[in-house]
């Protein structure tokens, strides 16, 4: 590095030239995680909201519920957290994460002790209304969170937040219609995390925006514009086929 008119290299830039000229950025880029995971929360939320609405129940729910709670609500979510913690993406590490862990214990309690399930309303159940209290908090503050990236996931979020805390006032007081109408709010939730998911999928497989979910730039919520400008060659990575 030749030193500036009338002066020497001071010992930062010559150490920020030395760490700059040996320095290497190894790119592997991944699909949005949260597709599958928003999947995988509207699918158990849908169910679980509208047992709480009370559209469905019979002896045999436990047995009906807890594998796809277990496997689309838990599991597939908490991968999606941990691929979206690689994607350097803190809010969908955090939502994914939490809503994966919640929904992985509440299918091991339909599986292995379903009599433990409080029924929707009428007997107080502080234990487990303070699952709620716990996710209501975390939801409510993934939703500030959201309104920097759009307000989709904003929105999402936010009805989810408002729901926990309706069931957890429900099994706090012991009250029925908290939960009936947390069941409803949980049903919404899950439509706009159906409609998120689908815009960030048609979004990655026409490379344009389909659907807007209301992000800050006003040209990324116009259906045909880029959302965002991937770092990558025209026609994808050097020796390597896009898509199946």
């Amino acid at each position: 590095m030749r030193p500036p008119p009338g002066g020497e290299v001071d010992e930062e830039e010559r150490e920020f030239s030395f760490w700059q000229d040996r320095t290497r950025v190894f790119l592997q880029p991944i699909a949005a995680p949260s597709i599958l995971g928003l999947f995988g929360l509207a699918t158990a939320t849908m169910m679980v909201g509208a047992w709480m609405a009370a559209w469905y129940g019979t002896a045999r729910l436990p047995l009906n519920l807890y594998p796809i709670i277990f496997v689309a609500g838990g599991l597939a979510q908490f991968l999606a957290g941990m691929w979206s913690y690689r994607a350097r993406d803190g809010l969908a590490t955090a939502v994914h994460g939490i809503w994966g862990a919640f929904w992985l214990a509440f299918g091991l309690l339909l599986a292995t002790v379903p009599a433990l399930l409080p029924p929707r309303g009428g007997v107080a159940d502080s234990a487990f209304a303070f699952w709620f209290v716990a996710l209501c908090v975390i939801t409510g503050l993934c939703a500030l969170a959201a309104l920097a990236d759009n307000m989709g996931m904003a929105v999402l979020l936010g009805l989810l937040s408002v729901g926990a805390g309706f069931i957890a006032a429900g099994y706090f007081s012991g009250a029925s219609w908290p939960i009936r109408v947390a069941g409803w709010l949980w049903v919404i939730g899950s439509a706009v995390a159906l409609y998120v998911a689908a815009a960030m999928m048609l979004e990655n497989s026409f490379r344009r925006t389909i659907l807007p979910i209301g992000r800050y730039s006003m040209a990324a919520n116009i259906p045909g514009r880029r959302a965002t400008r991937p770092l990558e060659y025209r026609q994808g990575q050097p020796g390597l086929r896009i898509g199946q």
